[in-house]
């Protein structure tokens, strides 16, 4: 048997509307041997099935999900077939793409081959058990051509997911409008034959048109899933429907041989109706879903790429790592990169959710899909295909759709079982009023005086047919299944619109209960970027000729502290000079030669050491600017102190403004730094923390945050930026990292901040307790709607036609309050900017 590792099989169902059918599917995929992990995302249809060595394969995955009542509109991954794609810069001419077509020809497993000479690029379709990407780059390399880089990743479905979406929109119109012209026929000749004057054939008549709203394009789709679901031992709500149509049109047919009341209309009708209701269902949910789409339709569709010194357009798939593209004014930039030449503001709006355009220049990183406002740049490609920022953020988007919050396992343990014991229920009506009507019918006389529908008067046999119909129509578990996935959609959506990527449904849940929020010092509360913030010159010194002989050493050196001092120095229109005979003394200072001067930079205790005089004049200085939390260092020349320069970090803009939003939250707020307890204090106080853990080394933040969690219970989330948080993040109930931090550290993370402002933290936890509140609602409603409605249909209160009403009614009211989160949430725009005012702290690297 093959060693090979598990492999992902993923399946696009549309017909998978709600929890309770996903449920439905997960359950016949469990059933099979080899099927590992299953995750089913009803947002964009899709069903995950991790595979393992020797499992089944996409064809008996899809036949064992049709059996269950679901049609399969694609089947992607696993044994399919792969794509890989070469960049061969000595690839020409079309005689050597057919050397290389014709070299690659020869392996076994290779499928097409697409060969293109202005880009370089030769696309290989590989079989199952077909050759790897290294494999085929050897065989290229073999025949004499260099690969300059390999991407593989699956071949792409000929239907898109949204192509699949708008083929079985389309279809459930062309459903609705063929059963809704027959349907509104009947409609119109019922009213004057039941009020006015009997139609002569009126039975033939609506029989014939009612047959194919019944059992031809209209509902054969629904009976042929019921019949499936029936086989596999599984219950989908299409059994109900079914049900709830098929008897009313053949128990109307004895109407043909023996005088009755006829239930064809109702058949008719309950079709239509269930028809519109999943019509409008999916339009719904469209809406809801809308966000994610926007996301995957942003990105640019082609590139200009610079190949043998000319611009060539080519398309975004194409490009590799190392790519120099070229994007003028207006272009959105195609995929992640580098400056390598120009400057410009760009949009990236999409990303952060912020309108303010960002200033990009030579060494900066930009986001694939933003947008270059005014200047030309040359731009390096660093990430393309699945591994770019906005493919990133998609799959998280998925993943926190396709999640289940803990809180969905009530809803699941009550319609796991629901379809069953609905049939039960119609069951017990229909027995119940045959064999005791006369102990119902005061009940009916009762309904009758405030509900139209009832007729007391009503033959025995018709009042159980009508009650037991109303019991499966009204009893459709849709809304249920609805409640949690359509509030994770939309407000998933809305905070990758605002740039807060939450992971998964569970984190949702966590987030609300949050009561302790820990945050990091450096790179989250603070930019993690010294700066120079005091010179403070001896008597008889003037202060740029400090600065001056200062950043004239410093320049020679790479450590931080040095270059805020060159920096700040520059900032305050002064240029550092030249320096010979320079020198470091590692973190205690440095030393070199300006002019004819011998300059020494450092703390007390180097200073001291070398006997520099005129120290004492500075103590005071010197001690109220460390009480402050700078980092201080002392400039001397030729053995006398001139004076002192002062070094801190800033704290981020939105700092102060975050903490206070965190506690109007009624959050604790913790600080967890690896810095000295005075600098971690001049933070402290500045910005308003509660509680401050000094001296923490990376591998002490775990502990501390499982004492933090024994002393306010499993309450306690975490805001890092760095590698070393990600351990701190994982332990944590709830990681949130900071979006331009590590990656591990955002891998680590339950929730991404895609802007880097402590202020998207207060944004996160609103939109969490706002999503999760959303799907309180819903399951609340969907629940009471189904307890209140089932006995009042079985005690024959209800009519059949009112209840499907009812029930396509409580599915989109479900849609619709989780919209109503989408509408809250439009009227409030992005953070802007905030606040100018920059307090700083004590610098990252003391060398005092």
């Amino acid at each position: 048997m093959s060693d090979s590792p598990p492999s992902t099989i993923t399946l696009t169902v549309p017909g998978m509307g709600s929890d309770h059918c996903a449920g439905i599917v997960r359950k016949t995929l469990e059933r099979l041997d080899g099927v590992g992990e299953i995750q089913t995302n009803i947002a964009n249809h899709h069903v995950s099935v991790t595979i393992e060595t020797g499992g089944p394969n996409g064809d008996t995955l899809k036949d064992a999900v049709e059996g269950a009542g679901y049609d399969v509109a694609a089947v992607s991954g696993g044994t399919g077939m792969q794509q890989v794609r070469l960049t061969v810069p000595g690839m020409g001419s079309d005689h050597c793409a057919g050397i290389i077509r014709s070299t690659l020809e020869r392996l076994e497993g290779i499928e097409s081959i697409d060969t293109n000479i202005a880009s370089h690029r030769v696309a290989v379709t590989v079989a199952r058990d077909g050759p790897d990407g290294e494999a085929i780059k050897r065989a290229v390399e073999g025949a004499g051509y260099d690969v300059a880089a390999v991407q593989a990743d699956e071949a792409e479905d000929a239907d898109s997911d949204a192509e699949i979406e708008e083929a079985y929109l389309s279809q459930a119109r062309k459903r609705l409008i063929i059963a809704a012209v027959p349907t509104t026929l009947i409609m119109l000749l019922m009213m004057p034959h039941m009020f006015w004057q009997p139609i002569p054939g009126y039975l033939a008549i609506i029989a014939v048109l009612a047959f194919p709203v019944v059992f031809l394009h209209g509902g054969i789709a629904t009976h042929k899933s019921t019949w499936r679901s029936l086989k596999n031992g599984t219950f989908n709500m299409d059994v109900l429907i079914s049900m709830g149509s098929l008897p009313p049109y053949l128990i109307g047919l004895v109407g043909f041989v023996y005088p009755m009341t006829s239930f064809i209309e109702m058949a008719a009708t309950i079709m239509t109706f269930h028809l519109l209701g999943r019509y409008l269902e999916a339009l719904a949910k469209g809406r809801a879903s809308q966000a994610i789409r926007r996301l995957m339709t942003l990105g640019a569709k082609t590139a200009r790429v610079e190949r043998d010194g000319e611009e060539v357009e080519v398309a975004v798939k194409e490009l590799a790592p190392g790519d120099i593209m070229v994007v003028r004014p207006g272009d959105k930039i195609p995929t992640d990169g580098e400056v390598v030449e120009g400057e410009s503001h760009l949009d990236e709006s999409i990303a952060t959710g912020e309108s303010i355009p960002v200033y990009k220049s030579t060494g900066d990183s930009v986001i694939g899909a933003t947008i270059n406002k005014e200047g030309r740049l040359r731009v390096k490609a660093t990430r393309v295909g699945g591994d770019t920022f906005l493919a990133q953020v998609v799959r998280l988007i998925d993943q926190a759709q396709g999640s289940r919050v803990p809180i969905q396992e009530f809803a699941d343990r009550m319609t796991g079982r629901f379809v069953p014991a609905v049939l039960a229920i119609a069951l017990a009506s229909l027995i119940a009023w045959a064999l005791f009507p006369d102990a119902l019918r005061p009940i009916l006389d009762w309904g009758a005086t405030f509900l139209p529908w009832v007729n007391p008067e009503a033959a025995t046999p018709v009042l159980a047919i009508l009650a037991a119909i109303a019991v499966l129509v009204i009893a459709c578990p849709c809304a249920l299944g609805l409640a949690t996935p359509t509030a994770l959609m939309v407000g998933s959506g809305i905070g990758a619109e605002r740039g807060i990527l939450i992971r998964s449904g569970e984190a949702i849940q966590t987030f609300k209960d949050v009561k302790v929020m820990v945050l990091d010092k450096t790179g989250t509360i603070t930019r993690g970027e010294p700066k120079l913030t005091e010179a403070v010159a001896a008597e008889g010194v003037d202060e740029n000729r400090l600065l001056t002989l200062a950043a004239s050493v410093e320049n020679a050196s790479e450590h931080p502290i040095a270059r805020a001092i060159v920096d700040g120095a520059r900032e305050r229109d002064v240029k550092p000079g030249e320096v010979s005979e320079f020198r470091s003394t590692g973190a205690r200072g440095v030393s070199g030669r300006v002019g004819n001067e011998s300059v020494l930079i450092g703390n007390r205790r180097l200073l001291e050491e070398e006997g520099v005089t005129g120290l004492e004049a500075l103590d005071d200085a010197m001690g109220e600017l460390e009480g402050k939390g700078r980092t201080v260092v002392i400039v001397a020349a030729d053995g006398q102190a001139l004076g002192l320069v002062a070094v801190a970090d800033t704290l981020k803009q939105e700092s102060v403004e975050a903490i206070r939003g965190m506690h109007d939250l009624g959050l604790h707020v913790v600080m967890i730094t690896g810095d000295n307890e005075r600098a971690a204090r001049a933070v402290a106080d500045e910005v308003g923390i509660d509680e401050v853990q000094a001296g923490v080394l990376p591998e002490g933040k775990v502990d501390a945050i499982r004492a933090l969690q024994e002393q306010h219970g499993n309450h306690v989330a975490m805001v890092g930026d760095g590698i070393n948080d990600a351990a701190a993040l994982k332990q944590a109930n709830v990681g949130i990292a900071i979006g331009a931090g590590a990656d591990v550290a955002i891998e680590a993370a339950d929730v991404t901040l895609v802007r880097g402002e402590l202020t998207a933290v207060v944004d996160a936890m609103h939109l969490s307790r706002a999503t999760f509140g959303k799907i309180v609602q819903n399951l609340i409603w969907a629940s009471a709607y189904n307890v209140a409605a089932i006995p009042i249909a079985a005690i024959g209160l209800l009519h059949p036609m009112i209840g499907v009403i009812a029930m396509t009614t409580s599915s989109l009211s479900v849609i619709g309050n989780s919209l109503l989160l989408k509408r809250r949430y439009a009227r409030e725009q992005p953070r802007g900017e905030p606040s100018t005012a920059t307090p700083s702290v004590q610098a990252k690297g003391d060398r005092s």
